[in-house]
């Protein structure tokens, strides 16, 4: 049984790279899914263009958001494949491989094959969006912070799933429920004025609303913009350490 105590820093991400390297060899592979990962994306751009083009630069700036959370449901589905049908999870855990150098390997070999079509949006979205060097900064931090947040837990739902049929419903009502319904795609002054501080401590919806405002899209007062950075900031840091957490406590459960 492997040790209880924490791993020393040296050792606590070992293997990472070699399972970066492996899985994006992997995912490198499905041209089909990296082609259709932006078909949500390109129809709500579509119909903002023909309904309110002024949006654009809104829903530009939402689509890459948006791209980046779903990252984690590729996370989600990669994760429980390689452990309920190719049973692969167990052998990747019995080698010189960590639990979190696991997940994190197989979180950014991802990133790198998808990040291709988020940069493909973000090209286009230099049309419409007024962009600075602070605004492009901006932009990276909460797009890294919202890929963290799904990635880590899409990572922690994929061992809850002991069926891989069980799977597609739910990640896919999951992120799209937090990604479509609540303002990412359109500016946080449309959401309900009652419901505007559950948006504003939601990752996508508060990085979306801290990039409407930096674009002067919507006004925040100092207390909104410090509700929004100071959850996704509290959230990112607790989801990334609960899913280290989890990886190794799964790994001596396997």
């Amino acid at each position: 049984m492997p040790s209880e105590l924490p791993l020393a820093p040296s050792r606590a991400f070992r293997g990472l790279g070699a399972f970066l390297w492996t899985e994006l060899l992997v995912q490198a592979h499905e041209w089909l899914a990296m082609a259709t990962s932006m078909v949500v994306q390109g129809v709500l751009l579509v119909f903002v263009w023909i309904l309110d083009p002024s949006l654009l630069p809104v829903s530009f700036l939402g689509a890459i958001l948006f791209s980046m959370f779903t990252m984690g449901q590729r996370v989600l589905n990669e994760a429980a494949y390689l452990r309920i049908d190719h049973k692969a999870n167990d052998l990747y855990l019995a080698s010189p491989i960590t639990p979190e150098g696991y997940f994190l390997g197989m979180a950014l070999g991802i990133l790198t094959v998808y990040v291709g079509p988020v940069l493909a949006i973000g090209l286009l979205s230099l049309w419409v969006v007024p962009y600075t060097p602070a605004i492009g900064a901006l932009l990276v931090v909460l797009a890294l912070s919202v890929w963290l947040f799904s990635a880590s837990t899409g990572y922690i739902f994929s061992t809850f799933f002991r069926d891989n049929r069980a799977i597609w419903a739910y990640s896919s009502l999951f992120f799209n429920l937090f990604g479509v319904l609540f303002p990412v795609f359109y500016p946080l002054s449309l959401f309900p004025a009652d419901l505007r501080p559950i948006a504003l401590v939601l990752p996508p919806s508060a990085a979306a609303a801290l990039l409407q405002s930096s674009i002067g899209a919507i006004s925040l007062s100092e207390g909104q913009i410090a509700l929004a950075a100071g959850a996704l900031a509290v959230e990112v840091t607790l989801i990334l350490f609960a899913a280290v957490l989890w990886a190794r406590r799964t790994s001596r459960e396997a």
